[in-house]
């Protein structure tokens, strides 16, 4: 199970671990950090679930479709690090992801 090391909007860091194939969302939200509202459930309909990841990682996240940078255009939080976390399928490859929860919109 990839383990992600994720900062919370206090500064607060936690380290959670995720089965392969549910999503980053799913990890957080399954890990009960509460900081993270995914209240769409990963359909791409909000933007509940947005972080940032660490640039280290960027080049091993699936690419982002259409659809979710529409969605992270409706915040003013986003930066060129700014992802939705349902749309990051946890896998080995991933481990040790780092990443921050964005401030809530």
């Amino acid at each position: 199970m990839p383990k992600l090391s994720v900062t919370a909007r206090d500064g607060s860091q936690y380290e959670i671990e995720g089965a392969e194939g549910l999503s980053v969302m799913e990890a957080i939200r399954d890990s009960g950090l509460d900081d993270l509202l995914a209240l769409c459930g990963g359909c791409v309909s909000c933007a509940t679930c947005h972080v940032y990841v660490d640039p280290a990682f960027a080049g091993r996240l699936p690419a982002m479709q259409d659809d979710e940078s529409d969605m992270l255009d409706t915040s003013p939080h986003r930066n060129e690090m700014s992802r939705l976390s349902c749309q990051l399928p946890l896998s080995a490859s991933l481990e040790g992801l780092a990443l921050r929860i964005a401030p809530e919109d």
